[in-house]
């Protein structure tokens, strides 16, 4: 299937979701990446947070698991068209963009580079490891600017059943995917 098609049948997918149904799905992706991964003290991630009116995966809780195991936590942020990292901890204060999307108040970018994780938000993921975002290419120009070995993870209500028929050869493919049952590995070889 066509992106623009895929787009539109995961956004409407995701809206039938209940409010407990996502929150329920959002636990077991988030057990699935603890058991698989066992991220560890001092670890950096870079994760999303989410957009609640597009009933996003709940990173939240992500965050909570996160910073009490001490491992170190970055959240996107948009500034003058730009993605930049910010370090948050417990006392991070947040404020609503205009995107619905909650972001630290602090514009200082952590110029990190190498995260171990990278939690990545999309609407679809095939299983090549093709994601669908919402179209701005804020997550490919970020992809291209930090180290390679950053492990890039998509995490997902639904698991692939369509092949993206349009991918773009320049397009970074994801290296992971979490879904509420399984963990789909991209890698072609050996970690």
């Amino acid at each position: 299937m066509l992106k623009a098609e895929l787009r539109k049948e995961y956004m409407q997918k995701r809206k039938a979701l209940s409010t407990d149904e996502a929150f329920l799905l959002s636990e077991k992706i988030l057990a699935n990446f603890l058991a698989y991964f066992k991220p560890e003290r001092g670890q950096k991630v870079h994760i999303f947070m989410p957009i609640k009116k597009f009933k996003e995966i709940d990173t939240g809780i992500f965050i909570d698991a996160l910073l009490k195991a001490d491992i170190r936590v970055f959240v996107p942020k948009v500034v003058e068209d730009q993605l930049i990292s910010v370090e948050i901890n417990k006392d991070t204060v947040f404020e609503t963009s205009s995107w619905g999307i909650s972001e630290p108040l602090s514009n200082e970018d952590a110029q990190e580079l190498h995260f171990d994780y990278v939690i990545t938000p999309l609407l679809y993921c095939d299983r090549k490891g093709n994601r669908i975002g919402y179209g701005k290419g804020f997550y490919d120009a970020f992809f291209q600017s930090i180290s390679a070995a950053s492990k890039k993870i998509g995490v997902n209500y639904f698991s692939p059943d369509e092949t993206i028929d349009d991918a773009w050869e320049n397009d970074i493919p994801l290296d992971y995917l979490v879904t509420p049952t399984e963990v789909l590995s991209f890698f072609n070889g050996s970690e």
